[in-house]
């Protein structure tokens, strides 16, 4: 009687075990098929449009349009990239491009040298920042005709091949003529290393791409040879880029074997990155900047961070992007990034913000957190208990739309009048730097030999800011004195910045406006007072 008992058990199982998986099976069929159906009622639909609409019709122009709002339809971030614009948009993640080398800028519709890329072609050949590209390839450059898919459609072109350029330049009468090979030029997405005293090094990163390490490394070498036992890393305004690369990143300041980031989809199982055992800074006071322009792996790094008690998170509310897309191939070569998980930080955290509302609404999040107020009063920001989560040392992080700092450092709005803003607007104060810097290039040169000497000795007097003024009023501007009184000094120190960045690089900009960067001197204040750096990290 046991035994038959136990065999009807057995029985059982097996008779319910075959049911839970025809089920499966026939609910596979049922997808399947509902999967084909809708394919063939495509095809249809395109056949019938093909064949018997009343006018002309582009079918590849009908499909991109259907697979665009199709992807709207999903989410903010799944996306459709054509074959013509693929190299464009790969371009500032795979860390290059091919073409002459050189930073430029449309200046009274002339093509203006800013400076040669380090060690590329037109900079082994001797064009120099100030340069005026007069013709390529024989024809005029110059004129209404010139913008900036002109240059790029005659300068950039196929490593190995050759573009030829007549220049003029400042001291010289004639044209002088090169014939240049085009090359491999890097595009750095490290904006910035500076010591900024003896012990503290700061670091900006613009965005996470394939070189982004490389670069990195160097940095780091550079401001340990330099003294550095703090780090600034400045991530503000850092859309992100590969999560591979902030899954490195943040492994370089996190000890062996910590979670640093996991993802989660329905069709993609989860996936743990921890760190290893190797890592450039993991040791030493460490604050990352971020606001609401550093989305997906400015978020990951940073929530990485806050999650294990690392370093100070500072600034505001980042943009709140937790989706991992992944590229896939349609058959003419263009591409469909679509999102396939989600990411969590360390302690579980999705810090993905709503998108139920759709894309529009979704992209003017920020604009309704600047209109609340969130950008000046951190108490604006209210995140319920479910989102709450606790880090080792025992601090509360939140989840549900992106990273809150540690420590809030609200935007200066006193200083960004509607009168600075307008003369950004009219792009017054690059026209202006540039000129000014094209001039005095040589004079420069000669009175400040090292960056140094004129961050130190050169300020901009009354008579340079009436200048600037005056031209403002040329284009357009009008002046208003109360709001110039407010925006004085920070405009000071943007022209200044400018012209280092024109005379000498782009890490020069960002180290002449420490002094009026109310985030960065707030990070400086927390490391210099080490026992106000202690208490926010509450280590064990």
């Amino acid at each position: 009687m046991k035994s038959n008992l136990s065999l009807l058990k057995i029985t059982f199982i097996i008779t319910i075990c075959l049911s839970f998986s025809s089920i499966k099976i026939f609910a596979q069929a049922i997808q399947q098929q509902d999967s084909k159906e809708t394919s063939q009622k495509f095809a249809a639909a395109l056949f019938y449009i093909e064949n018997f609409y009343v006018d002309s019709t582009n079918s590849s122009e009908l499909v991109e349009n259907a697979i665009v709002n199709t992807l709207k339809e999903l989410d903010p971030h799944s996306a459709y990239i054509s074959k013509k614009d693929l190299n464009a948009a790969n371009e500032p993640l795979e860390g290059s491009f091919e073409g002459i080398g050189v930073t430029f800028q449309l200046f009274n519709d002339t093509i203006l040298v800013i400076a040669p890329v380090p060690g590329g072609p037109s900079e082994k050949l001797g064009i120099l920042a100030g340069d005026k590209i007069i013709k390529i390839n024989g024809d005029d450059a110059f004129g209404s005709k010139v913008n900036n898919n002109y240059v790029m459609e005659r300068l950039r072109g196929k490593k190995g091949t050759m573009v030829k350029v007549s220049i003029s330049r400042n001291n010289r009468k004639e044209l002088i003529d090169y014939e240049i090979v085009r090359d491999k030029i890097p595009i750095n997405s490290i904006d910035a290393t500076f010591m900024i005293d003896d012990n503290i090094g700061y670091i900006k990163l613009n965005r996470f791409s394939k070189t982004s390490m490389e670069e990195f490394h160097a940095s780091i070498s550079t401001l340990k040879s330099r003294g550095m036992k703090n780090l600034i890393l400045d991530l503000r305004g850092n859309s992100g880029g590969f999560l591979n690369t902030a899954v490195e990143l943040s492994d370089e300041f996190l000890e062996e074997g910590k979670l640093i980031v996991y993802t989660e989809g329905l069709k993609s199982p989860r996936q743990n990155y921890e760190a290893t055992h190797t890592g450039d800074f993991e040791k030493g006071n460490l604050i990352v900047l971020i606001n609401e322009g550093s989305a997906s792996a400015s978020e990951i790094v940073s929530g990485a961070i806050q999650d294990w008690d690392r370093g100070i998170v500072l600034g505001r509310r980042s943009f709140g992007k937790g989706l991992v897309q992944r590229p896939f191939q349609l058959p003419d070569g263009s591409v469909i990034r679509l999102t396939s998980a989600r990411y969590y930080t360390p302690t579980g955290r999705s810090i993905q913000k709503p998108y139920e509302d759709g894309v529009e609404s979704y992209y003017l999040d920020l604009y309704k957190r600047q209109k609340h107020g969130e950008f000046v009063h951190a108490d604006s920001i209210h995140f319920p208990d479910s989102l709450k989560y606790l880090t080792p040392a025992k601090r509360i992080v939140y989840g549900g739309g992106g990273i809150m700092p540690d420590v809030f450092v609200p935007f200066d709005s006193t200083q960004y009048t509607d009168y600075y803003s307008d003369l950004i607007r009219k792009g017054v104060f690059n026209k202006f730097t540039v000129e000014f810097a094209n001039k005095n290039r040589e004079l420069f040169t000669k009175k400040y030999p090292t960056f140094e000497k004129f961050n130190t000795d050169f300020n901009i007097d009354n008579t340079t800011m009436d200048q600037f003024i005056e031209l403002g009023k040329k284009e357009g501007v009008e002046f208003k004195e109360e709001q110039y009184k407010l925006s004085d000094t920070f405009m000071r120190y943007q022209i200044k910045a400018l012209i280092a960045r024109n005379i000498w690089d782009v890490s020069k900009y960002f180290e002449v406006l420490t002094d009026v960067d109310d985030t960065l001197q707030r990070a400086l204040d927390l490391i210099k007072k080490k026992n106000m750096y202690s208490e926010l990290i509450k280590t064990h």
